[in-house]
């Protein structure tokens, strides 16, 4: 029978910076019906878990951080059919990764294929099944068109570039460096522009011969917002999906009329994956391409659990290219 334990965590009881997350121990109770007790090996690091510590994505507070781990099942509640011993990883099944285990529902819960280890599941499910989404079912990316999509390097861009050329599509990504440049291309875009030495719009519209781009994907927010604008063909969609440099400002519809009927979107994760199959198969869609090597997937930086203040820094400030993680 399942008891409780004490685990440590990282908690945070008011918003704001990086200091507002403090490391604790606290009692993890029995897992209950439908839940799972998962000892978490490797924890992902996403932007998104700034968001939620500086209070722009709102919690109820106090409350644990982070989306996405991997692990072993240690305990299960009444009705829970998953064996305890199997692995799993998970990136959107509740909040409170940052800890040493976790207990979540269980339909949430991924196995993992045997090829796919803790550190590599934790770095690809979240950033994996964003891409899916993405590129499978907000904008279906077909061989023969071209897209752009903002911060190549990072851990979603890097797997974005492959799936996407994995699909035979051309890629045109934007970096801040030379060596992010080296990265993007490594992963698949075709074309990389330095936005910090080149005009975004202007090498866009180069590059499509002045048609400009059925879709760009965006998750930059208001530093990229109405460039991304301006480098849609009209009845393009933009597709904004994150606020890493802050969110974009209010939108004027008018803005879109002008610039040829544009359509926007602003998807989530969590949208997308709200049902248990659509999870699922989402999930396999990337671990499958995981397992066979179709997504190559690089952890950048590990971190101890109590350096997780510096590992935030570290993310906002733009110090990362690939994947981080948290080591329990």
């Amino acid at each position: 029978m399942a008891v409780a334990r004490n685990v440590r965590a990282v908690r945070v009881a008011e918003p704001g910076g990086p200091e507002a997350m403090a490391l604790e121990t606290i009692e993890l109770p029995a897992p209950g019906p439908g839940m799972a007790r998962v000892v978490n090996h490797a924890i992902g690091l996403n932007y998104i878990d700034t968001y939620h510590r500086s209070g722009l994505y709102p919690l109820p507070l106090p409350t644990g951080i982070g989306l996405e781990g991997a692990g072993v099942v240690e305990a299960v509640g009444e009705g829970v059919d998953l064996a305890v011993g199997t692995r799993v990883g998970y990136c959107a099944a509740g909040i409170g990764a940052y800890a040493e285990a976790i207990n979540l529902p269980a339909s949430r819960l991924v196995p993992l294929p045997d090829a796919v280890d803790f550190e590599t599941a934790a770095a690809a499910l979240l950033k994996g099944c964003t891409v899916e989404y993405l590129l499978q079912r907000t904008w279906p990316l077909a061989a023969d068109e071209t897209c752009l999509f903002h911060a190549a390097a990072g851990g979603v861009g890097q797997l974005f570039g492959q799936w996407a050329a994995g699909l035979g599509a051309t890629v045109i990504g934007t970096v801040g460096s030379a060596e992010k440049a080296a990265l993007a291309r490594a992963c698949g875009y075709e074309h990389v522009i330095n936005y910090r030495e080149e005009d975004v719009v202007g090498r866009v519209r180069e590059i499509t011969g002045g048609a400009g781009l059925p879709v760009v994907y965006d998750g930059v927010g208001r530093d990229t917002f109405f460039a991304s604008l301006d480098c849609l063909r009209p009845r393009g969609l933009m597709v904004s999906f994150g606020n890493a440099s802050g969110p974009p400002p209010p939108l004027d519809l008018q803005e879109l009329a002008q610039r040829g009927s544009l359509f926007i979107t602003r998807p989530t994760l969590l949208s997308y994956v709200a049902d248990d199959a659509e999870l699922q198969a989402s999930a396999a869609a990337v671990l499958d391409r995981v397992a066979d090597g179709r997504l190559a997937v690089k952890v950048e930086r590990r971190y101890a659990l109590g350096e997780v203040r510096q590992a935030h820094e570290d993310l906002e400030g733009r110090r990362t290219s690939g994947s981080s993680l948290l080591l329990p």
